[in-house]
């Protein structure tokens, strides 16, 4: 079989990253349109990843964020966004490169990218309690990162139209807010 010296995988990839980085641009300066609302899900390990030493404790691999309800200070990049979330009610500061996404999913019209993502090894935490380490296994699901917001969107496990009981609920109670676990294995494409 003869080797992709293009790399055409890496290339179809960076382009639906650029998909991903257009729509968020254009929430950050009009809002959300309509009823859509994304779900992210991201190597809280990869390089150029800042969260809390708090949110890295809770979710040491990868999380999923909801964009929807209450969010603020969305800002693009070309290689990352910046969002304020709450988690517990608690206010936090997420920076996200765009090579950390692992998913990406509007359940308003059932859109949804995946990607690989490789994580390099790095070492320790700096002097802000910010922590970006550990490689992970691609095989791990994620876990649903709730944040404050209310009314909580549904979470959707499957491609098809949504049916009665495909509903998952997570309530936060305090700082001991309760998450639940998202598998995107529905999502991801048979071999």
């Amino acid at each position: 079989m003869p080797q992709d010296m293009i790399r055409y995988d890496i290339l179809a990839q960076e382009a639906l990253r650029g998909v991903i980085r257009k729509v968020l641009g254009e929430v950050a300066k009009a809002g959300l349109p309509g009823n859509h609302h994304f779900f992210v899900t991201f190597l809280t390990g990869a390089a150029g990843v800042r969260i809390s030493s708090r949110l890295h404790e809770k979710y040491p691999e990868q999380m999923t964020i909801v964009l929807q309800h209450q969010f603020w200070d969305l800002q693009v990049t070309d290689v990352l966004f910046e969002v304020g979330l709450s988690f517990g009610d608690v206010p936090e500061r997420l920076v996200v490169p765009f090579s950390a996404i692992r998913g990406f999913y509007d359940p308003s019209v059932n859109f949804e990218l995946e990607f690989d993502v490789e994580v390099e090894e790095t070492v320790g935490d700096n002097d802000q309690g910010i922590t970006s380490i550990a490689p992970v296994p691609q095989t791990d699901k994620p876990k649903l990162a709730t944040p404050s917001a209310k009314p909580k969107p549904p979470v959707k496990t499957v491609k098809k139209p949504a049916k009665a009981g495909d509903k998952s609920d997570t309530e936060g109670t305090g700082d001991k807010a309760t998450a639940s676990v998202v598998s995107l294995d529905s999502f991801r494409k048979k071999k």
